[in-house]
């Protein structure tokens, strides 16, 4: 098992948890095996996939982002609100939470708290903020949104397309330029950043910035899919993404990260809940149900983890 390097298991399994998900969903409906098929299955994949590096970003300097689904939920409203009515101050809203995420990296590291605890905070002011901007459901999408999710490329769905775009670049940001490894390394060793003479305060606004572009992206895409907005679109995204990213082979600490096993944890998670609904487990029990598929995977990851350790040490 030699050939079984900690990166590769780290899309070993999230790849191969994909694929037999796929396969029993596919044996479930075969109708399911064809374009129109995949796209019903994948249809929110977008969205929960930008959350879910989002999430990977702060997860990468070994923080965690509590708030998450808030703030999705937030960007999705004023999507479906100035966005629509007037661009520009929407942009402007956009843009300025993206400067508020960098600026929650900088305080969370210059003050040395607790990310959780910040996030927590943060996660009731997004919260008012979208319930004050659409205390009901509502709101419509602009039309560019929805024609760029609604589209239909030939061969392979919209949701498939933009889900590796998303890996793609992800994985050139993240692990091939040079900025990544500075952030990677903030979260692997802060000390030697510093001696290698980066601003580590620089690297966390960085960071923060990064995922708050990725999930103001999830808004805008939310909306282009559903058409409309809610103040609680999106609140499941914060469990999720932190899913996601674990079960995609990232880690809490150390910044280590896969981008593309992110996305494909992301794209598991989607069908895991379709596959349940064939099931026909109730809304209330799936929850539950996905929880438990992560604790196999996790499981799983654990035990090819261990036995390439001792394969090492031979």
């Amino acid at each position: 098992m030699s050939f079984l390097t900690a990166e590769r298991l780290r899309l070993l399994v999230p790849v191969l948890s994909l694929a037999l998900l796929l396969g029993a969903v596919f044996y479930l409906q075969p109708r399911t095996m064809s374009y129109t098929g995949l796209n019903l299955l994948f249809n929110l994949a977008v969205p929960i996939t930008l959350a879910t590096i989002a999430q990977m970003l702060i997860m990468m300097v070994n923080d965690l982002d509590l708030s998450m689904g808030t703030f999705v939920s937030f960007v999705a409203c004023v999507t479906a609100t100035f966005l629509q009515s007037d661009p520009i101050i929407g942009f402007l809203i956009l843009a300025g939470c993206i400067a508020a995420y960098a600026a929650l990296g900088v305080i969370i590291h210059l003050r040395n708290l607790p990310s959780i605890v910040v996030t927590l905070g943060m996660s009731f002011v997004w919260g008012g903020l979208a319930v004050l901007l659409l205390p009901t459901p509502g709101g419509t999408a602009p039309d560019w949104i929805r024609w760029l999710m609604t589209s239909k490329p030939p061969l392979v769905p919209m949701a498939i397309v933009a889900s590796v775009l998303i890996a793609v670049v992800a994985h050139f940001v993240v692990m091939r330029s040079a900025i990544g490894v500075v952030l990677r390394g903030v979260g692997g060793n802060e000390r030697s950043v510093q001696r290698a003479g980066w601003s580590v305060v620089r690297a966390r606004a960085l960071a923060y910035a990064l995922a708050g572009l990725f999930a103001v992206l999830a808004g805008m895409t939310l909306v282009g899919l559903t058409t409309s907005a809610d103040a609680n679109i999106a609140l499941r995204y914060t469990l999720l993404s932190i899913a996601g990213v674990i079960l995609g082979g990232g880690e809490f600490v150390g910044g280590r990260v896969s981008p593309i096993g992110a996305v494909v944890g992301a794209l598991t998670l989607t069908l895991a809940a379709a596959f349940l609904s064939f099931l026909r487990i109730s809304p209330d029990w799936q929850i539950g149900a996905q929880g438990a598929i992560l604790i196999v995977v996790l499981a799983l990851r654990l035990a090819l983890n261990r036995r390439e350790a001792r394969g090492t040490r031979k």
